[in-house]
């Protein structure tokens, strides 16, 4: 009897927590949102100004939102088609990417292939003067491309003066649904290696990356390099799809794990794949991340393929879109994921970052093993380390500076309303008096050019001032000065063989669509012909 009391009153003290916490976790939640309430309520009755409800209220939901983790976000209803463009890429529009000064009109940066804007003559110069009817002078850029956007088979109306020759002509363009294909390039890049370029993972990108596989098969492909460099990620569903083409049937690809039982969840692959036999070369870096981390993660553990390039970027989160009030939606992580070696590729946490926002150095006494298929030893911490590590390229801050602050795509607009044609794309260099043309062209225009020597020795000065030690220093800090210091134009021709495969880049796809920078810059790509020359680990 004794016993049966004694159990009796520890399960009701059992149960009284377990009615305790839901009823804490209830009561946390409406005292908040009382207190939130009184706030407003006294602010909105006492406040000396009008309050400004939408911009305090929005504020205050994006902060307590980026206390949880980057990814969690609100997007109220009129963010919805940024929502819908982000996973599917689609939008309404003309398929054009403009470019504008401020003050100055609305110029035709890159038209898309085979788009409307493509279709009805706009090429790279164009100046777009009116759009229906409202002059483009008086616009931002983001207004201005809203209005070039708007529901595919509705007509918006143009008036341009055309970059070759100059004439003033109005044009009329039915919108289209414009899709960015998330596949940029299917190609071979030499004899037996076939090669796709993957930029993201919305809808359907696994048919385009089958699609691919079989083009390249028709043409002599004996390896695949499948190239995710710079891949932020996307839709999970995709990452697996991918994953099916390489796998047997029903091998695990990633596991979802949330804070209750019931989140726990297995993701194996559901087709028949096209080929598990093939040698795969999976390139990665640091800005590879979320399903870009699911298929280098799967394909790494099931010893399928070589990952190589540089650690991956560490999003091992899930998120999930939920319907919230007035037709808003919340973009919530809900679950962490997992490789099929049971790696946890979410970083440990958020102080180990680079400046981009990828792993930082992470000791392995932090990290923990993990085994392949194969039994080769892999590590968590963070992201997806490489099996091969590749020397990756860094670039001067001058070219840093000319890319952010649009110098290269101002001259290259300057070039295609010079050039009417340039020689077809094999044979297309820019050659030595073109560059002397670039570099009278950057010197007239505005931008930071310093080396990052003279921004550091600028940093030093200024410590230097603030702690009153500068002016005992004159003389050696002047000499340093002018020691490190170059004019703009010696400093551009100084890193020439650095500018001028962007400036190809910038060029060809002016005139040869978007397709063509690819092939530009798999040219110069020392990365990628290092990977083929490393040996395979499958």
């Amino acid at each position: 009897m004794k016993k049966i009391i004694i159990a009796a009153t520890v399960m009701a003290a059992a149960l009284s927590c377990i009615q305790t916490y839901g009823q804490s976790k209830s009561f946390k939640l409406g005292q908040w949102t009382e207190i939130e309430s009184s706030i407003l309520k006294e602010l909105n009755r006492s406040y000396v100004d009008s309050l400004p409800l939408d911009r305090i209220m929005r504020a205050g939901i994006n902060a307590m939102l980026e206390n949880l983790d980057p990814y969690t976000i609100y997007i109220p209803e009129e963010e919805n088609e940024d929502l819908q463009m982000m996973l599917s890429k689609t939008y309404g529009g003309i398929g054009a990417i403009i470019f504008k000064e401020k003050g100055g009109n609305v110029i035709i940066n890159e038209p898309y292939y085979g788009s409307p804007a493509w279709k009805n003559g706009l090429r790279c110069g164009d100046e777009i003067l009116t759009i229906d009817g409202t002059e483009t002078k008086g616009l931002e850029t983001a207004e201005s491309s809203d209005r070039m956007k708007g529901k595919p088979g509705t007509t918006v109306n143009f008036k341009v003066r055309k970059a070759i020759g100059g004439d003033t002509v109005n044009v009329s363009i039915v919108r289209e649904r414009i899709h960015i294909p998330d596949v940029e390039y299917v190609g071979m890049v030499d004899d037996t290696t076939g090669y796709i370029k993957q930029t993201g993972f919305t809808d359907n990108v696994s048919d385009d990356i089958r699609a691919g596989y079989f083009k390249l098969k028709s043409q002599g492909m004996k390896r695949l390099v499948l190239d995710l460099r710079g891949n932020g990620g996307g839709l999970m569903n995709e990452a697996i799809d991918i994953v099916s083409l390489f796998l047997p049937k029903g091998s695990l690809v990633v596991t979802a794990k949330g804070n209750t039982p019931e989140s726990v969840r297995e993701y194996r692959t559901s087709s028949e794949p096209v080929d598990t036999l093939m040698p795969l070369i999976v390139l990665v870096d640091s800005g590879s991340a979320s399903s870009s981390e699911i298929v280098s993660g799967a394909i790494q553990d099931h010893d399928r393929g070589t990952i190589m390039g540089e650690r991956t970027f560490g999003k091992g989160l899930v998120q999930t879109v939920r319907p919230v009030v007035y037709n808003g939606q919340l973009k919530v992580t809900t679950a962490k994921y997992y490789t099929p070696s049971g790696r946890c590729v979410q970083a440990i946490d958020y102080s180990h970052r680079n400046e981009d926002g990828s792993v930082g150095h992470i000791p392995d006494s932090l990290t923990h093993e993990f085994r392949t298929a194969k039994g080769r030893i892999v590590r968590d911490g963070g992201g997806i380390t490489p099996d091969v590590k590749l020397e990756v390229p860094s670039y001067s801050r001058l070219v840093y500076s000319l890319v952010l602050n649009g110098i290269l795509d101002r001259y290259a607009i300057k070039y295609a309303r010079e050039h009417d044609t340039i020689p077809a794309l094999d044979d297309f260099r820019f050659t030595d008096e073109d560059f002397e043309d670039f570099v009278e062209f950057a010197r007239t225009q505005d931008f930071d050019y310093r080396s990052s020597g003279e921004t550091l020795f600028d940093q030093m000065k200024k410590a230097l001032e603030e702690d009153g030690l500068a002016e005992n220093m004159k003389p050696e800090l002047e000499a340093l000065e002018k020691a490190i210091s170059l004019d703009k134009e010696e400093f551009i021709r100084l890193k020439k063989d650095e500018i001028i495969p962007f400036i190809e880049e910038e060029i060809a796809v002016r005139y040869y669509w978007q397709e063509a920078g690819i092939k530009v810059r798999l040219r110069y790509d020392d990365e990628l012909r290092e990977a083929l020359e490393s040996p395979m680990i499958m």
